[in-house]
């Protein structure tokens, strides 16, 4: 027994040189051989799984809140390719006073633009900044650099709740709801593109690094695509919104906040409850932020004895 306790203490030893301080302990009892487990037979993968794999999946289950929080951030990215278009649709597309009209979907480019510009703004001018204060060599840290865009992507929808409301008090002191397009520049539209895309910059590259670097050694290339899924649920996520929105909004044979001419409705609304949740949204990432515990470098005795001491202690109980 002593031999055999000797050895889950070497396998816990290595996987710990990698892995965070013990969580989610129940998943332990996957490696725990059973009184119904005979040693002669062949192991079992579906019975009977290795501490190693254990940890794994203990770390890939750690970084689902903080991944959670990254699908109200694409929802709010995802109306770029929405119902921006179709404000911009009811404004004036005319460049000035000539007759160059401009597409609204055409007006991404300025969140692309956007991108391009905060890329060195923050690897030449925020992280110099950030790293005389931290005295960190990314000057933020991966959660720090998420919060700031999570933050930042508030005032695009503040904006975007702030220009409907504007346009659609146009339209009721003049009585333009029959016509097609407000006067009102399309390019009021170019702000929360701007916004977005810095947003972008912090949120987007600090969750691939963020997946990256905090999954186990042997998931790392799934773990960075868990960026990418939550984007998908963002998108399907504002779908489910819309739906819910317009069903709830119609129960009284209204317009509703999103009917087919937007002049009748409340598109503000809708950008109001995307504020809302935005806010929601990075409380809780604040909250999650201040109980997650880095992925610690191989080499740290004190962290190492520790998560040993802790793993002794679980042994003795379940011997």
């Amino acid at each position: 027994m002593k031999k055999d306790t000797a050895l889950l203490l070497y396998l816990v030893l290595y996987s710990h040189l990698h892995l965070p301080p013990v969580r989610c302990r129940f998943f332990d009892k996957a490696a725990v051989v059973g009184d119904s487990d005979n040693g002669k037979d062949p192991v079992n993968p579906w019975r009977l799984c290795t501490v190693t794999q254990v940890e794994e999946i203990k770390a890939i289950v750690r970084l689902l809140p903080i991944w959670a929080t990254g699908i109200i951030f694409s929802t709010v990215y995802s109306q770029m390719s929405n119902y921006f278009i179709l404000q911009g649709d009811t404004m004036d597309n005319h460049v000035r006073n000539t007759k160059i009209q401009i597409s609204p979907a055409t007006l991404s480019v300025f969140d692309t633009i956007s991108v391009i510009f905060w890329v060195p703004v923050y690897d030449r001018i925020i992280v110099p900044i950030a790293r005389k204060f931290s005295g960190r060599r990314n000057g933020l840290t991966q959660l720090q650099r998420m919060g700031t865009g999570l933050f930042i992507s508030i005032f695009s929808m503040v904006y975007a709740v702030v220009l409907e409301n504007v346009r659609l008090k146009m339209v009721r002191r003049h009585n333009y709801y029959e016509l097609k397009e407000v006067p009102m520049s399309i390019f009021w539209q170019v702000p929360p593109y701007f916004i977005i895309g810095c947003a972008e910059v912090f949120t987007f590259i600090g969750q691939l690094e963020f997946f990256y670097e905090q999954a186990p050694d042997a998931m790392r290339s799934t773990c960075s695509a868990l960026q990418l899924l939550a984007f998908a649920f963002g998108q399907y996520l504002s779908s489910l919104l819309i739906t819910i929105v317009t069903k709830v909004t119609t129960m009284n044979g209204g317009p509703g906040w999103l009917p087919d001419k937007l002049n009748y409705g409340h598109l503000d609304y809708f950008f109001l409850l995307l504020t809302v949740l935005s806010v929601l949204n990075f409380i809780v990432f604040l909250l999650l932020s201040k109980l997650y515990t880095y992925k610690k470098s191989v080499g740290t005795l004190h962290w190492v004895l520790k998560g040993c001491s802790n793993y002794a202690v679980s042994i003795v109980f379940l011997n």
